[in-house]
């Protein structure tokens, strides 16, 4: 162990104790950034509406008659309100990814520290390009394959028109947010599990047809239907497991090293003591 305080063995009482500092720090980074979110909430559902503007564009219509409606009375106000439960848990995170290293720290060694602490850097930054790519590719492109769908009245023809919710612009834009961010979370999770030896780089080589094959039912699970959004969603998800599988065999290699280095200093103490 490090040989911190905090490193002791305590009784359960104490890490109870523990756990509720904890999560009172968590609830209350979450608490006050879901206020300020709150606050500001139609300023952040019209930067969510920008990707909805660049299709409105990418089709050629008139941004001035472009809009969003909501159909009942209350339907807005509890859009801003999970609109400000998203950037909340958005804000927060790093206050909540915080606190729960330090309860899990104190039981890891100082090497499981430094190797964990790469994953912890590297998983918002993965989630994050996930989400940049659904805002600011992802999503105008969806939304102009269903504007184009659109039908202007003509002779003996009626206009069809979308008129979208703004209920049901949220949940796309952040079924499509969680959706890819989680799904960037591959490369990490799968190199944890080769560190730890519960995976390897050839049993995740001999696995990737089936592989291929749930992602593109997860995607279908995830998306809207419509095959844009499940290829969109499915060829990432596809080169973040060829991703993964070279990670493991930097994981392999780097172990396989480590082994040949105390192997040789062995070795050698063996020699030094004949």
């Amino acid at each position: 162990m490090s040989g911190d305080y905090e490193d002791k063995p305590q009784p359960l009482i104490e890490h109870l104790m523990e756990l509720r500092t904890r999560l009172i720090w968590s609830i209350g980074a979450f608490f006050i950034a879901f206020v300020i979110c709150f606050y500001f909430a139609k300023q952040l559902f019209n930067l969510l509406v920008i990707p909805y503007k660049w299709a409105v564009v990418w089709a050629g219509l008139d941004l001035a008659k472009s809009e969003l409606i909501y159909t009942a009375p209350q339907e807005f106000f509890f859009t801003q309100v999970k609109v400000a439960m998203f950037g909340a848990l958005v804000i927060a995170f790093p206050v909540i990814a915080s606190q729960l290293y330090k309860f899990v720290a104190p039981g890891l060694y100082k090497n499981e520290r430094r190797a964990f602490l790469p994953f912890l850097i590297a998983s918002p930054i993965l989630f994050l390009t996930g989400g940049a790519l659904v805002y600011f590719f992802f999503t105008p492109m969806v939304m102009w394959f269903f504007l184009a769908m659109q039908q202007a009245p003509s002779e003996g023809e009626l206009g069809i028109s979308l008129l979208p919710r703004v209920s049901e612009y949220l949940s796309l834009i952040m079924t499509l947010v969680l959706s890819f961010g989680l799904v960037f979370q591959l490369p990490v999770v799968t190199t944890l599990l080769a560190r730890v030896g519960l995976l390897t780089s050839d049993w995740l080589r001999q696995k990737r047809k089936f592989a291929i094959v749930i992602a593109f039912v997860v995607a279908a699970v995830l998306t809207p239907p419509d095959p844009m959004s499940q290829i969109g969603l499915a060829l990432p998800t596809i080169l973040l497991y060829e991703i993964s599988i070279y990670a493991a065999r930097l994981v392999e290699r780097k172990r396989a090293e480590e082994v040949l280095a105390e192997q040789d200093s062995s070795s050698v103490a063996e020699t030094e003591k004949a």
